[in-house]
């Protein structure tokens, strides 16, 4: 399983990417899958303005940076969405990304992981009724964190204390959750062949 782990966050003093790495780290301990961090910073991305929807225009006129992201999140057999909670919702960067694709991640399954005071889950709540306009399917379970990001994992995307992880879980949540995105993956292959 190729897993595209997307960064919905371009801030500059962002700890999103933390929890990517978190992410990766994790996707490289299943068999036979890998990962491949889309980081949005990477891409420079204008505010979407094509005249018709991606969706129902045959002649698209894509932008390049945009098309470089559309190549690299088609190649993926599922996609791990990592965003912060801004303004109770997910950011503009990250919906602006979106908007972009067409069929890309068409029958593909989605993950999310989201934080923020909330755990993220205002985003995690959007981003579930987004997904569907997308062709896309999320899975059931979602990975949401409500404490301080940059005190529980490193900039390795490791925990930094992996013994007070043990009340909350989230190394067993996050590899059920991939596990579960997996079964998803391979259930939904076939489906796009």
């Amino acid at each position: 399983m190729k897993v595209g782990i997307l960064i919905g966050s371009i801030r500059k003093q962002r700890v999103s990417d933390r929890l990517a790495k978190w992410v990766l780290n994790e996707v490289k301990n299943i068999d036979g899958s890998a990962g491949t961090i889309i980081d949005l910073v990477d891409f420079n991305l204008p505010l979407f303005d094509e005249e018709v929807s991606p969706q129902f225009n045959p002649k698209r006129n894509i932008n390049p940076e945009a098309r470089r992201l559309l190549d690299i999140v088609a190649n993926q057999d599922a996609l791990v969405v990592v965003t912060p909670e801004y303004n109770r919702s997910y950011s503009s960067a990250l919906k602006n990304a979106l908007d972009y694709l067409d069929f890309q991640i068409e029958k593909k399954p989605v993950l999310l992981v989201a934080h923020g005071s909330t755990g993220g889950a205002q985003a995690v709540a959007h981003l579930r009724g987004v997904f569907p306009g997308l062709l896309a399917i999320t899975v059931p379970r979602a990975i949401m964190i409500p404490r301080r990001i940059g005190e529980i994992f490193n900039e390795d995307g490791f925990l930094n204390d992996p013994t007070k992880d043990e009340p909350y879980g989230l190394q067993t949540n996050l590899k059920t959750a991939l596990s579960d995105l997996k079964w998803y993956s391979d259930a939904l292959f076939g489906s796009r062949k």
